[in-house]
């Protein structure tokens, strides 16, 4: 459970936003997205190529940012 107890001489919104930001930390909004919707498992060959290009374009932007300069 998460929880944020209001500190002496705190207002109510820094109060808020430092709830905010716990949720943030924690990821439940995060894996509450991904698990909205049934998804069929994919097979791992399916899973390891998008790994391999996911890899691939991180390390290409990379270049490209390092060489823009």
């Amino acid at each position: 459970m998460i929880y944020a107890i209001k500190k002496q001489n705190e207002s109510n919104e820094r109060l808020i936003s430092r709830f905010k930001k716990v949720v943030q930390r924690s990821r439940v909004l995060m894996n509450a997205k991904q698990h909205r919707y049934h998804e069929q498992p994919k097979r791992k060959r399916y899973t390891r190529l998008a790994a391999v290009k996911r890899d691939f374009y991180r390390s290409k932007r990379a270049k490209e940012q390092f060489y823009s300069s």
